[in-house]
C-alpha cells in the first residue's frame, strides 16, 4: 500500500483537538503538504436493541454534527495556514479503527492527548494511547497545555539511544528540523551504564567519567553522521548527559517545538508497544511529542 505525503489530524471538537489542529496546520504548511481532518461518529448503543436498524434520520443527524466539527477545524487550520490544501474524512465507528487505518498511508497522525469525555486530569486518553501504541506511521500527541505558539524558532529535539527504532526517530527528526529550518538537538544519556566511581578515589573516578563521556560523544557523532550527510543544512547540537532519559529530554524540550522519540528503545522487550521512557514523556513533555514505532523491517 503506497504512502501519501499528508498530515492527518484527529478532530472531535474538544479543546485538545483544536490545539492539535493548529499544530498540524503549521506542520503541513512547513512541509508543503496537504492536511486531512479526520473525524468519526458512532450510533449510541443504548438507543436500539441488537438487530434493530436505526432510522436514516439518526445517521444524517450524526453526520451533520460531525461535519460541523470538521468545518470548525477547517477554519482554525486556515487561520494558521491560509494556503494549504485541506481535505477531510468522516467515518462511522471507532476513531481508533479509523486512525489506525489512515496510519497505513499517511506521513503522520496528529491528535490531542485526550478528547471529549476524557476524565479531568487524565493526560492520555484511551484513543490517543491506542493510536500511539499501534499506528503504522509516526504519531504526534499535542497536549492541551502545550505551548508552541511562541517557539516557532525553537529546535526539534530527538532522543538517541542506538536502537533501530531510535534511528528511525532520528531520521524523522532531521526531516522535521529541515522542514522548519531550525536546529536539531540530539540528546543521549548514559547514566544507566553504571560506571563505578569508588575504585581509586575521586580523581580516578573523575577521570573514568571523562573517558566514558568522550566515548559517548564519539558514539553519538557516529549515530548522527549518516543523517547529517543527507541533511547538510540542519544545524545539530549534541547533548550528552549523565542523567535519566526522561529528565534530560524534558529539560531539552523546554523551548522546543517538537520532541521525537522511538516507541521503545535500548533494552525494550520485543513486542512491547511503548517503553517506560516514551510513556513517561507523553505525560510530562512540555512540547508536542512524536512517537515513532518500528516498521516491519526494524521491529
Amino acid at each position: 500500500m503506497s504512502r501519501e505525503n499528508i498530515v492527518v489530524v484527529a478532530v472531535d471538537g474538544s479543546e485538545a483537538s483544536k490545539v492539535a489542529v493548529r499544530w498540524a496546520a503549521r506542520t503541513a504548511m512547513k512541509r508543503g503538504i496537504p492536511l486531512r481532518l479526520a473525524s468519526s461518529y458512532a450510533m449510541p448503543q443504548f438507543l436500539y436493541a441488537e438487530g434493530m436498524v436505526p432510522p436514516q434520520e439518526i445517521y444524517d443527524e450524526l453526520q451533520a454534527e460531525t461535519m460541523e466539527k470538521i468545518d470548525e477545524a477547517r477554519e482554525i487550520a486556515y487561520a494558521i495556514a491560509p494556503d494549504i490544501k485541506i481535505g477531510h474524512t468522516i467515518a462511522e465507528g471507532s476513531p481508533i479503527d479509523m486512525l489506525l487505518e489512515m496510519s497505513k498511508t499517511s506521513t503522520m497522525i496528529v491528535m490531542g492527548s485526550r478528547g471529549l469525555g476524557g476524565l479531568s486530569g487524565m493526560v492520555m486518553g484511551s484513543v490517543s494511547a491506542a493510536v500511539v501504541s499501534h499506528a503504522e506511521c509516526p504519531v504526534v500527541v499535542v497536549r492541551e497545555d502545550c505551548n508552541f505558539e511562541g517557539v516557532e524558532n525553537g529546535p526539534v529535539v530527538v532522543g538517541v539511544d542506538g536502537s533501530s527504532v531510535s534511528a528511525k526517530a532520528t531520521e524523522f527528526a532531521f526531516d522535521e528540523a529541515a522542514a522548519r529550518d531550525v536546529e536539531l538537538h540530539a540528546v543521549h544519556t548514559w547514566m544507566d551504564m553504571q560506571v563505578q566511581a569508588s575504585l581509586a578515589g575521586l580523581a580516578a573516578a573523575q577521570q573514568q567519567w571523562q573517558v566514558v563521556e568522550e566515548e559517548q560523544n564519539a558514539l553519538l557523532s557516529e549515530r548522527l553522521a549518516g543523517f547529517q550527510e543527507t541533511h547538510p543544512d540542519v544545524v545539530v547540537k549534541k547533548i550528552v548527559t549523565r542523567d535519566r532519559p526522561v529528565r534530560a529530554l524534558v529539560d531539552a524540550s523546554e523551548n522546543a517545538q517538537l520532541l521525537v522519540v522511538g516507541s521503545h528503545g535500548r533494552g525494550g522487550f520485543k513486542g512491547m508497544l511503548l517503553g517506560s521512557t516514551s510513556r513517561a514523556l507523553l505525560q510530562s513533555a512540555p512540547c508536542p511529542m512524536m512517537v515513532v514505532r518500528p516498521t516491519a523491517d526494524n521491529d
